[in-house]
């Protein structure tokens, strides 16, 4: 690993086997920079968050997860939108990797996308998700926003990303993340 290489731990709001989402992140692993490489960080497995079984020792997916984030140079959120917001396994893992000690999204670049079949996309989730993001001092990449609407329109029944512009929007939101962790890095 060179100094200009970058590890990406990515989060996936969407457990759904044929989710767009997991399928913008396959494409996202596809897409990514040279010197950039994108880990999936499972949040499936993770115990809804208690603060009593925290206390006595996180479980192991919840090690498994902090310690990807730790590891991480940057994250990646790829997220749906529910009910106008984040789903509530992506606030669960957030809520599990935050806990002391060594908080690891603190002073972390992260970058944002998410896919939904409305017109929109996952505008309020990501906002939402941004507003997160200045609680546990992370530094998102603030353009460009990849907002993947109709998403159905954009995949192809194997999950494949085929619409060339989302390809290259979100090929732009990596190579942005990849500038900004550099610029962080100093």
């Amino acid at each position: 690993m060179t100094t200009t290489d970058i590890r990406v731990a990515a989060l996936c709001g969407s457990l759904r086997k044929d989710s767009y989402n997991a399928a913008a992140l396959r494409a996202a692993i596809e897409l990514a920079p040279a010197g950039m490489t994108i880990r999936p960080a499972p949040v499936g497995d993770l115990p809804l968050y208690n603060d009593d079984i925290r206390q006595a020792g996180y479980p192991e997916p919840v090690a498994r997860l902090r310690q990807a984030l730790g590891e991480a140079d940057a994250v990646l959120f790829v997220t749906p939108e529910y009910n106008f917001s984040i789903p509530g396994v992506l606030k669960n893992a957030i809520d599990w990797a935050s806990r002391p000690p060594s908080q690891p999204f603190d002073g972390k670049p992260v970058a944002i996308m998410g896919a939904a079949t409305g017109v929109i996309g996952t505008a309020r989730a990501q906002y939402h998700l941004r507003q997160m993001m200045v609680f546990l001092n992370a530094f998102p990449v603030n353009k460009p926003e990849v907002f993947i609407g109709q998403a159905a329109s954009k995949f192809d029944a194997g999950g494949n990303l085929t619409d060339q512009p989302t390809r290259d929007i979100i090929a732009q939101l990596l190579a942005a993340l990849q500038a900004w962790t550099l610029k962080l890095r100093g």
